[in-house]
């Protein structure tokens, strides 16, 4: 077997690589098993009759003709199929692959009744002459099922082939792709949130030194933990919360008495995940589209709810001039929980309040 696919590639085809679509030990037991089973189920069903009208003492030598001839055409089967499928490759020419094959039956199985009756001749076992019609049709016919199936053997498994890898590039690609969105929608927010924080410092550095250091010691805590998130997807909520305070000194920093932070947070969920940076987006927002001011306080309320939910709500107090949206708010937050395959957050906005629902995940 190795012989002949040697001389089928280094003389007839030197420049194609040919790659069974099956393991090593699966295609080697295809070879070496495959030809056996078509020549027993060949002899029971097709040339049953041609043993019983063969006497004993021919039946070692037919046996030998067909199963050296069966291993020799499912060998040039195999060859065939391989080379088609290196030169028509992909699902995309599939037609193609089978027209080819069409043909490959044909001209294997003539081959293959040529070879067994010229061997036959010469050994002596039947007379080597021109076969009658029937004994044609009926040898032929044999042949052309030990090719179809062998061909079809190799192709449905390359299609098998192709379908995975094709599967597995697919997904990738959506990974992928996905991975893209989510890490453009991280890029989005610390340089929105360092913005804001830079404009806050540059004020107080002239108003007030010391609350500026302070400012700076904070943000550097802040901006410490943004680095960290950046490289991860989801977040422990007690981390999140951890957070959440230390920005909230920054706001307090900023606004002074404008901006109130109140957590009420069940000790049951502080292991449960959430997308990081979720909360300084909605405290963001909350910020961005309210009132902050020492006479009309913002305050903004972090719980726990029901059916593992987190609720962030505050009352609302729009501004007189309303600020355009920047693209970096709620929608964002939406796109990273679907993103991560999760469910969205719910939002619930009256005259008075605001409240977003934020599911939370169960840690594994």
């Amino acid at each position: 077997m190795r012989a002949i696919e040697y001389f089928w590639q280094q003389h007839l085809f030197p420049m194609a690589v040919l790659r069974s679509p099956f393991s090593i030990s699966s295609d080697r037991r295809l070879r070496l098993v495959g030809p056996v089973v078509l020549f027993f189920i060949g002899a029971v069903f097709f040339r049953l009759r041609l043993y019983i009208d063969s006497s004993y003492s021919k039946w070692p030598f037919i046996f030998c003709v067909g199963m050296s001839s069966g291993y020799i055409g499912w060998e040039l089967a195999r060859l065939t199929a391989l080379f088609i499928q290196f030169r028509l490759p992909g699902l995309e020419r599939v037609r193609q692959r089978l027209f080819f094959l069409v043909l490959a039956i044909i001209v294997l199985s003539h081959f293959g009744f040529l070879l067994r009756t010229v061997v036959h001749g010469i050994i002596g076992t039947f007379p080597l002459q021109w076969p009658k019609m029937m004994e044609y049709s009926s040898g032929l016919g044999v042949l052309i099922y030990y090719a179809t199936v062998t061909l079809t053997i190799y192709e449905g498994g390359y299609l098998w082939q192709q379908w995975r890898e094709t599967s597995a590039e697919k997904e990738r690609l959506i990974q992928s792709e996905w991975q893209a969105k989510f890490d453009l929608l991280k890029s989005q927010i610390n340089p929105h949130f360092l913005f804001n924080s830079l404009n806050a410092l540059g004020s107080l550095i002239n108003e007030d030194p010391e609350k500026a250091e302070q400012f700076t010691n904070e943000l550097s805590k802040v901006y410490r933990y943004l680095l960290h998130s950046s490289s991860q997807e989801m977040a422990s909520l007690s981390a999140e919360l951890e957070f959440i305070i230390s920005y909230a000194l920054l706001l307090k920093t900023r606004h002074g008495e404008g901006f109130r932070l109140r957590i009420a947070v069940e000790k049951q969920y502080e292991n449960y995940l959430i997308p990081s940076l979720t909360l300084q987006l909605l405290v963001e927002n909350a910020v961005k589209h309210n009132v902050v001011a020492r006479d009309q306080p913002l305050e903004v309320i972090i719980h726990s709810g029901e059916d593992d939910m987190l609720i962030v709500e505050n009352k609302i107090r729009k501004k007189h001039i309303q600020v355009m949206p920047s693209g970096v708010g709620l929608a964002n937050i939406n796109n990273k929980f679907r993103l991560l395959n999760q469910r969205g957050i719910q939002i619930e906005a009256t005259e008075h309040d605001f409240i977003v629902l934020v599911p939370l995940r169960k840690p594994i």
